[in-house]
């Protein structure tokens, strides 16, 4: 699956017209588009935001908007941030693994259409998505959509599938 990943991020970059939208800002890219915020980022910066130790239940999902089931899943994971969104030991973030060339148009225009209102990131490490892949789970294939649940800096579940409502519901309330 991996190897699939990497072909599809290959055509994207082919077919980008050539624009370079990154901003540079201390270590990190930014691209701000109205109300949408995507942060460009590597892993290891993902890494520290996602495993922070402050007790909050951090949801991370693994997407892009060429992924069908991604894209499938994304209403009820919006849904099920609105009910949790307010509650202080509680955070959804979402990763987008497109080609971050293309922010300014397809993810930014994606995030906007579908009303994403969860924090976005891109991960762009794809060069070392053999070196990542496996830090966020051993037996993680590379397939998205996929999601994984941290406090405190520790793994407590990882899915590599599409999650129902219901399931991901359940998985938070567990780890709450």
């Amino acid at each position: 699956m991996k190897i699939l990943i990497i072909i599809f991020m290959a055509m994207l970059s082919f077919t980008s017209n050539g624009q370079n939208t990154k901003k540079k800002m201390s270590g990190a890219v930014s691209i701000i588009h109205v109300d949408h915020k995507v942060t460009v980022v590597n892993f290891e910066q993902l890494e520290s935001i996602i495993k922070k130790k402050d007790n909050k239940l951090y949801v991370v999902n693994f997407w892009a908007t060429w992924c069908r089931p991604c894209v499938m899943e994304l209403p009820e994971f919006m849904e099920v941030n609105k009910t949790y969104r307010d509650k202080p030991n509680f955070k959804m973030i979402l990763v987008s693994l497109d080609i971050a060339n293309q922010v300014e148009l397809v993810v930014q225009p994606f995030l906007a259409k579908n009303k994403i209102d969860a924090e976005v990131y891109l991960l762009d490490d794809n060069k070392r998505m053999n070196q990542w892949i496996p830090a966020v789970d051993k037996n993680w294939g590379g397939s998205i959509p996929a999601t994984v649940f941290y406090r405190n800096g520790e793994k407590l579940d990882f899915k590599e599938s599409k999650m129902q409502k219901s399931e991901l519901v359940k998985l938070i309330n567990k780890y709450l």
